[in-house]
């Protein structure tokens, strides 16, 4: 496909400062306070439809697919949406709580009316990839082109270009759940931009804090009469709730993929604030003579040579513009251009920290305010907080994101410590130990649930890389350390943009106290588009519950949030990503060669039978359900686990001084 408009009209000027980014916002709402054509006397706000309930009473319902229907490579043909019948939907029966007691021993039955007490409840969500669609540096031709990437919605899903306003969605559906039943915080699993932009973090930040969001960069095409490019006023997370951030691969690499800065010879830093549409080799094509790895970043230089694009604002349906061969006659050896925009400048990772210095929530840095500089360096994205000062529980944020300096030409979304985070790790495990705490490690990655091979694993090491930076800590090393703390309850993380629940069971039966949960909680981009919320309890028998339950997103109809759940479904009904995803653990992998393959999961036997899936690993059928949902990635569940017998004396203590 060959679109090319080669220029746009700026509407306004634009410097790097936050200053600048504040007067760009205030001319678009002062243009809206003078009545331009077609604009509204003040911000619009979008509602959401109230009382927000979650997945326990209802889920979203559709047909799997769509016949006649688009293929992968079609996903860009939006206008097509409509006719086909993609994106409709309804709602169909509830999803139930399912009561796991993987970690507990043999035979255990959790009585049916034991006492229990509230520990703390709080919410999650991840992956919201807020998204500057207007860009002059992204892939969104590749995933028409690239066989590759015809189910890579990361490269380019519709729901891209309603990002800000599905998150003022999500927010206030946490407001109308919170105003009911409190929650103590939340805590956002990293991925909070998709390509770390300044705008992109400013936008995502301002919404949370309520501010007017300007949700359209460069000249701005069609922030006049286009639902996605319109500016309205985020409604803001309630003041009185808390919420902590955690660092994620798209928040300091580019399109979660490249360092910024890692090769300066291939300009990623330029591509940002060109007005230029960047000319690129297809990266998501291997070059199997030389370089082999889907995403190796040295394919940007590969031949020939195309454009790939970016999302035209003055387009109902979000049209790709800007795309095709750089050879085009029609070109005459003239890259398509845009409107510059220096809002769109890289962040580096200390620069993505201390822009959460600038809110109007709390608490300031929204966690990495508690990080001590001095003592840690500029990039250390790890703290730990405990959410209620009588309640001896402690959330440690991990990052275990890739180190942008360590060489590798390879895609950086795998799991990786450095020494300094891995021995941060271990004494803040031994600290809350010792302490008598119960913990959380919240962090962006999951373990031991991607192949080998994949692009999410555990980090092996690769042949560009530099050996400063291998990985600290091997995935059976941490699990053992894990293992090894008995007060640890459970790993959240995003990153897979899925609702997976694994069990940790404890290698010695007769001390199940040494199991813990890993909870991953979906994406708010990609279909289901939902959050997480968690309730601990304490339990009479000594044992620990935690009640994971789905949300799906509230938005109102007719609002733009609600657009984008029509597109998320066709999203999924077109690409159908399995959103149950359970890999075996394979004790060979292509393409390594004759050299021992570290297991993806330590904890269970390895194995090449395809059907030896993680038995923790599993979802309630809903496909016979009174209203059947045929499609659905999500889990309510209720996950037990028992606790030292000093930690449930310190637990009920802390309980009975409450009262």
């Amino acid at each position: 496909m060959t679109h090319h408009n080669r220029s746009e009209t700026p509407l306004s000027g634009l410097d790097t400062t936050r200053r600048a980014f504040l007067q760009s916002s205030a001319a678009f709402i002062g243009t809206l306070s003078l009545g331009g054509p077609g604009w509204a006397s003040e911000p619009r706000r979008y509602p959401i439809e109230t009382p927000a309930v979650t997945t326990q009473e209802r889920m979203l319902a559709f047909p799997a697919t769509v016949t006649p229907g688009l293929d992968k490579a079609e996903l860009h043909q939006v206008t097509r949406y409509k006719e086909l019948g993609y994106g409709e939907w309804s709602y169909g029966s509830g999803l139930p709580i399912e009561r796991r007691t993987d970690l507990m021993p043999a035979g255990y039955h959790k009585p049916a009316d034991a006492a229990r007490q509230r520990l703390v409840k709080f919410f999650s969500f991840s992956d919201v990839h807020i998204t500057d669609k207007e860009a002059p540096n992204q892939l969104l031709l590749f995933q028409q082109t690239e066989p590759a990437a015809a189910s890579n919605t990361s490269v380019y899903s519709p729901v891209m270009l309603y990002s800000t306003q599905v998150l003022d969605a999500a927010i206030q559906t946490v407001n109308d759940l919170h105003r009911r039943d409190r929650f103590d915080f939340g805590i956002a699993l990293g991925d909070a931009c998709n390509s770390t932009s300044y705008n992109e973090l400013r936008w995502y930040i301002d919404v949370f804090d309520g501010k007017p969001i300007v949700p359209s960069s460069g000249a701005h095409r069609g922030a006049d009469h286009i639902d996605f490019q319109m500016s309205f006023q985020a409604a803001g997370l309630d003041k009185d709730l808390p919420w902590y951030q955690v660092l994620g691969n798209h928040d300091h690499f580019m399109i979660g993929s490249f360092p910024v800065d890692g090769d300066p010879s291939l300009g990623f830093r330029e591509s940002y604030t060109s007005d230029k549409v960047w000319a690129i080799g297809d990266v998501l094509r291997p070059n199997i003579a030389t370089f082999p790895a889907l995403f190796d970043d040295r394919n940007l230089r590969a031949t020939p040579a195309f454009y790939p694009g970016v999302i035209d604002g003055a387009s109902p349906y979000g049209a790709i513009i800007h795309t095709g061969p750089t050879d085009d006659p029609a070109l005459n050896n003239q890259p398509p251009t845009v409107v510059a925009d220096p809002g769109r400048r890289p962040l580096v990772r200390a620069e993505w920290m201390a822009e959460f210095l600038d809110t109007a929530t709390e608490p300031k840095g929204h966690g990495f305010g508690l990080i001590d500089r001095a003592a840690a360096g500029p990039d250390f994205a790890c703290y730990s907080f405990m959410p209620k000062s009588d309640l001896p529980l402690k959330v440690i944020v991990l990052d275990d994101t890739r180190d942008e300096h360590d060489g590798s030409h390879d895609i950086h979304g795998h799991g990786y410590l450095d020494a300094k985070r891995w021995e941060w790790l271990k004494a803040e495990l031994a600290r809350g130990q010792a302490d008598n705490q119960l913990m959380i490690i919240a962090n962006h990655i999951p373990i031991a649930v991607s192949p080998i091979g994949s692009e999410m694993e555990w980090w092996l090491g690769d042949a560009t890389a530099s050996p400063d930076y291998k990985n600290a800590v091997d995935l059976a090393g941490l699990v053992k350390t894990l293992h090894d703390t008995p007060n640890l309850l459970m790993w959240i993380a995003g990153h897979r943009h899925l609702n997976v629940v694994k069990a940790f069971p404890s290698p010695d039966p007769s001390r199940p106290e040494r199991g813990f949960w890993q909870v991953e909680t979906s994406s708010l981009r990609d279909f289901p588009q939902q959050f997480r919320t968690f309730e601990i309890y304490l339990n009479a028998d000594d044992t620990v519950s935690v009640e994971a339950v789905n949300v799906d997103v509230a938005p109102a109809e007719g609002t733009p949030a609600a657009q984008a759940r029509k597109y998320a479904i066709a999203a999924q009904q077109i690409v159908g990503h399995d959103k149950q995803v359970n890999a075996p653990n394979l004790a060979t992998a292509a393409g390594r060669g004759a050299h021992p393959i570290p297991s993806m999961d330590p904890t269970r036997p390895q194995s090449d039978d395809p059907k030896a899936t993680d038995p923790t690993i599993r979802f309630v059928d809903l496909s016979t359900a009174p209203k059947p949902v045929a499609v659905h990635g999500s889990s309510n569940v209720e996950l037990v686990k028992q606790l030292t017998p000093k930690m449930a004396e310190v637990l009920k203590r802390a309980m009975a001084e409450r009262k």
